[in-house]
Order: structure tokens, then C-alpha cells, then sequence
């Protein structure tokens, strides 16, 4: 008789990420021989650049394999601090920097330090997914802030006010944004912050894919230095398989994200910390920039193409490499859509039922411009002919 172990309430609330599931097919029609263009999952075409990996197997060779301290090793802390004031004009204290395993360590350590049972925290609807997931890691409560198309998405203080309940405790924001590529505003930001100071409340900003972005990168701790900050060396830097991301906390906080650390994580990895050293030098940040040109390329010709298809693309994606398309006009299931288009000719989307129940979700799909453009075209014929075709 199998022994059947109680299963915690949250592995119930916890849903999959859709997207998986079609991965798994694309997988299997490769397999078959089938082409597949994949604009599903977020993560760059682009290769870690050279400098990068040869600073990480530089490291390994001299045995720099053993645990740093809990926040990371101190020149990176020091690296990161200068990049914020050298490129994005604000001094951050490179004691306030905690390195982490990715952003997602960032932001667990982040929630450990701030909510528990019975505290709420209000996530974006459209949003990252694993947002709402995380809280519920910390046995807090997710609590939908719903955004809408027909407003671009915006996230305004009065939809923060209307969404707070008495048990909230603040909110996660991203910008750039992910699905909806959106940046938020300055203007409303600040004043966001403001008001949840009064509330004795915080504000996260997620800003993974801060320097991926139509108009000039900038930071929330530009706004207000009691705002906390995740960010990742993934997306921009091209660095997503070595898992490493950063925490910029007030002074206050800290301590207790340093002893989160200590117990949850021990450290961030070694040889990633010294690799990511070299993504600061002229060399790497050079070759970003021209990455970023390229994606900004491919960013204008779905925008110009893709309403053609009776697609619409929803709100001011200004930033990230995706856009978050209505085709609801066409389609009343985008899962099932994905399912069939993937099947029928090879191209791989991401339904919008990953990034919330709120918006009319089955009558989206996230496009990601993770393949060069002639890939990009192909992918939009494809499409063409299915739609033509049904």
C-alpha cells in the first residue's frame, strides 16, 4: 500500500505555467522533425556573451568554487552600485544590494522579510505569474490589482486605492512589464509610493528587463530610495541558466534579507558572481546595446505586421521583448488557439491564461521577439496562412 502524504493547501492554489505544456509539444514535434519557431518563452536568442563565459571558466580554473557570504561577494555589490549611478544616475550604497539566485531568490527573500499568514499583496492582473505564486510561498495572500487594455495598462494610484483591502500590506509592480512590455510612469509611480508610504505599506518594483527598453532605462529608486528593487543579471545581460539576480533593499531591511539568505540559500553561486563581474566592462555593455538594437528592429516589424493578421496589440509596449496581443476578434480560446497553431505549423505562443483571470485572458496571447527576423517573418506567414486557412 503506497504511503499518501498530506499535500499542503497551496500545491492546490498553485496553478501550472500553461505555457509548459505547449513547450513539451513543441519538443516533441521537433523531434519529428517538425520546424519550430518558438515566441513563447522569455528567454533571449542571444548566447551569453564571450567575455562573460570566459570570466566564469576563468574562475572555475582557479578554484573560486567555494561559498561567498550570504549578500554576495562585496566587488560585485560594489559593481552593481557603480552601474546604477554611472548609467542610470542614482547612488545606491552597495551595502543595500543583496545577491540572489536569480530574481525569483530576490523576490522570495524580498516577501520572507515582509508578509506572512494572514498579510496581503496586491499583484498586477495581466502579470508575471509566479508573482501571485510567490506570495502564496510565504503563506500570504495574493491580491488582484486588474489592469485594463482600453487604459494601455496603466497602473494608476486611484486603481492602487481602490484595490487595497485592510489586510494589505503593499504591492509588486514591474517595468518594463511583463506580458504587456509596459513601462510605467513616473509621475504615477512617485505618487503610488507616496501614498503607501502613508499606509505604512511597500512597493516592489520588479525591473528584470530594465536597459530592454524603447527610451532611455531608468530605475524606481530614482523615485524614492524606500522603494525596493529586484533585478537579474537574465534578460538584459543574457545570463538566464546562471541564475543570478540582485535585491536593492532600504537600509533598515537589510539585516533581515542578509539572515534569509544565510538560512534559505546559503549564497548565491559562486562561479556565476565572478562571471557576472565581466557584464559591467565597455566590451560586454557594447555588444548589449547592439542586442538591444536588433530586438528594437524586430519590436517594429510585428508592431507594423501583426495588426494585418486582425490582431490587435494592446497597450504602449515600450520595453522588454514582448507584446501582448488581443485576438479575440478571432479566437474565444487562446489556449486552444496555441495548441492548433503549434500542431498545424510549427509557431509557439504563450496563452494569456498564464498571466491572470482577470482581463479576458483566453482572448490573449504574449508574443516574445526572441528569434531574428527572418525567423520573425517566417513566423508571421505561418500564421497568416492558418488564420487564412480556418
Amino acid at each position: 500500500m503506497k504511503n499518501q502524504f498530506p499535500r499542503a493547501k497551496r500545491c492546490q492554489r498553485i496553478a501550472p505555467f500553461h505555457v509548459m505544456s505547449l513547450v513539451r509539444q513543441a519538443a516533441e514535434l521537433a523531434e519529428q522533425g517538425m520546424d519550430v519557431i518558438h515566441l513563447g518563452i522569455g528567454e533571449p536568442d542571444f548566447p551569453t556573451p564571450q567575455e562573460i563565459v570566459l570570466a566564469g571558466q576563468d574562475a572555475l580554473a582557479a578554484g573560486r568554487t567555494r561559498y561567498t557570504s550570504a549578500l554576495g561577494l562585496d566587488e560585485l555589490r560594489q559593481a552593481i552600485a557603480q552601474y546604477y549611478q554611472q548609467r542610470l544616475n542614482v547612488v545606491v550604497p552597495w551595502q543595500h544590494i543583496a545577491l540572489t539566485p536569480g530574481g525569483s531568490g530576490a523576490l522570495q527573500l524580498a516577501l520572507a522579510a515582509l508578509v506572512g499568514p494572514g498579510d496581503g499583496v496586491l499583484v498586477t492582473d495581466p502579470g508575471y505569474p509566479c508573482n501571485r505564486h510567490f506570495v502564496e510561498l510565504v503563506s500570504a495572500e495574493p491580491q488582484p490589482l486588474i489592469r485594463h487594455h482600453d487604459k494601455d495598462w496603466a497602473i494608476t494610484l486611484k486603481e492602487v486605492q481602490a484595490a487595497w483591502r485592510s489586510n494589505t500590506r503593499g504591492l509588486i509592480l514591474a517595468s518594463p512589464d511583463n506580458p504587456t512590455g509596459s513601462v510605467l510612469e513616473r509621475q504615477e509611480l512617485a505618487a503610488i509610493a507616496q501614498w503607501v508610504k502613508s499606509q505604512s505599506g511597500f512597493v516592489i518594483v520588479d525591473e528584470i528587463y530594465q536597459g530592454l527598453s524603447v527610451q532611455a532605462p531608468w530605475s524606481a529608486l530614482s523615485i524614492d530610495d524606500g522603494i525596493i528593487v529586484i533585478n537579474s543579471f537574465s534578460k538584459y545581460f543574457g545570463m538566464t541558466g546562471w541564475r543570478l539576480g540582485w535585491l536593492v533593499t532600504p537600509a533598515h531591511m537589510i539585516e533581515d534579507v542578509e539572515r534569509m539568505a544565510q538560512n534559505f540559500f546559503l549564497a548565491p553561486a559562486t562561479v556565476s558572481q565572478h562571471a557576472a563581474l565581466a557584464a559591467f566592462t565597455p566590451q560586454v555593455q557594447q555588444e548589449l546595446e547592439m542586442r538591444q538594437t536588433e530586438l528594437l528592429e524586430r519590436r517594429e516589424y510585428l508592431m507594423q505586421e501583426l495588426p494585418s493578421l486582425g490582431w490587435h496589440i494592446t497597450g504602449s509596449p515600450e520595453g522588454a521583448f514582448y507584446l501582448y496581443v488581443h485576438i479575440g476578434k478571432t479566437v474565444s480560446d487562446s489556449f486552444s488557439f496555441c495548441e492548433q497553431l503549434l500542431a498545424a505549423t510549427g509557431v509557439a505562443l504563450t496563452p494569456g491564461i498564464d498571466f491572470g483571470q482577470h482581463h479576458n485572458a483566453h482572448e490573449f496571447v504574449r508574443i516574445a521577439y526572441t528569434v531574428p527576423l527572418p525567423r520573425l517573418r517566417e513566423a508571421v506567414a505561418r500564421i497568416q496562412h492558418f488564420l487564412e486557412s480556418k
